[in-house]
C-alpha cells in the first residue's frame, strides 16, 4: 500500500484556502458537516473494525473475506483522512487530525505484520488510540454543527464503532484471553451499546423514517447480542461462535449505516429549511 500522504495535511496548514476568513481561521462549512462527520465517524469505526478483521484473519475465520475487507477498510481510512485535510488548517482540530494521521501510519504498518502475539498486542493498542483520537475529532466537528440531528448522526456512527469494538473484544477472548479484565471490557461495551441504542430510540428529533431504520437496527442488535453473549459458554477457538459474531457484526453495521444515512437526510432537510427561513 502507498504511504499515506500526511504531507497533504501539513501542507494544508500553510496553504491559503477558499474557506479562510480574517484571522486565518477557515470558515465553517455547514453544507459539509454531514460528509465531514461521516469521514470522522468512519475513522472511529475502522479503528475497531480493522483490528477485528486482523484477528479474524489470524484465527482462520473466513480469512479470505477478512483480508479483502481489511484492504478495503484501510483504503477507506486513507480516503477519509485526505477528505478531512481542511481541518488541519483549523487551530481547534489540527492537532487532533494530525494525531489521527500519525496513529494511522503506525496502525497500517502493524496490520501488515504477520499474526503473532506481539503483533496482536500492537494492533489492539493502536486500535484503542485511534478510536480516542477519531472520537475527539468527530466530537469537535459535531459541536460545530450545533444541532440535535448532528448529535444523533454522531451517536449513530459511534454505535457502529461500539459494535465493532464488541466483536473485536469477543475475538480477543476467543484467541485465548479470557482474563477478568477482558470479560469486563466485553460487558462494558455491551452496556454502552445498549444505552446508546436506547438514547437514539428515545430522541424526540426522530422522524418516521429514522424510527423505521432504528427498528431494523434494534432487530440486528438482538442477534448480535445473543452471539456475543454466548462467550461464557464457549471454549476458546470456537469457530462456529466466532464466525457468527464476525457475520452479525457486519450486518449490524449495515443497519446502523442506514440509520446514519437517514439522519444525514434529516440534517440536510433541516439545513434547507433554515436556509429558506434566512432567505
Amino acid at each position: 500500500m502507498k504511504k499515506l500522504p500526511l504531507c497533504l495535511l501539513l501542507a494544508a496548514l500553510a496553504a491559503p484556502g477558499a474557506h479562510a476568513v480574517p484571522g486565518g481561521e477557515p470558515a465553517a462549512r455547514p453544507a459539509h458537516f454531514v460528509q465531514d462527520l461521516g469521514s470522522a465517524g468512519r475513522l472511529r469505526l475502522q479503528s475497531q473494525r480493522l483490528a477485528k478483521l486482523y484477528l479474524q484473519d489470524g484465527l482462520g475465520i473466513r480469512p479470505e473475506t477478512a483480508r479483502r475487507q481489511l484492504a478495503a477498510g484501510s483504503a477507506q481510512v486513507e480516503k477519509d483522512l485526505v477528505a478531512l485535510a481542511d481541518y488541519a488548517r483549523r487551530p481547534r482540530t489540527q492537532r487532533t487530525l494530525a494525531r489521527s494521521a500519525e496513529l494511522w501510519n503506525d496502525y497500517r504498518a502493524a496490520l501488515a505484520r504477520p499474526y503473532a502475539a506481539d503483533s496482536v498486542q500492537r494492533v489492539n493498542y493502536l486500535a484503542e488510540e485511534l478510536m480516542i483520537a477519531a472520537g475527539r475529532l468527530a466530537m469537535q466537528i459535531e459541536e460545530e454543527a450545533d444541532t440535535p440531528v448532528a448529535r444523533l448522526l454522531d451517536l449513530a456512527q459511534r454505535q457502529s464503532m461500539l459494535a465493532q469494538r464488541l466483536a473485536r473484544l469477543y475475538l480477543l477472548a476467543q484467541s485465548g484471553d479470557r482474563s477478568r479484565g477482558r470479560r469486563v471490557d466485553v460487558e462494558q461495551a455491551r452496556k454502552e451499546f445498549a444505552a446508546g441504542l436506547a438514547e437514539l430510540d428515545a430522541a424526540p428529533e426522530n422522524t418516521p423514517a429514522s424510527r423505521e431504520a432504528l427498528a431494523l437496527a434494534k432487530t440486528q442488535w438482538l442477534f448480535f447480542e445473543q452471539a456475543v453473549g454466548d462467550l461464557q459458554t464457549q471454549t476458546p477457538g470456537n469457530a462456529d461462535g466466532a464466525g457468527h459474531v464476525a457475520s452479525t457484526s457486519e450486518r449490524i453495521v449495515e443497519a446502523l449505516d442506514a440509520v446514519s444515512a437517514q439522519y444525514a437526510r434529516d440534517y440536510a432537510g433541516e439545513a434547507g429549511r433554515g436556509g429558506a427561513r434566512r432567505n
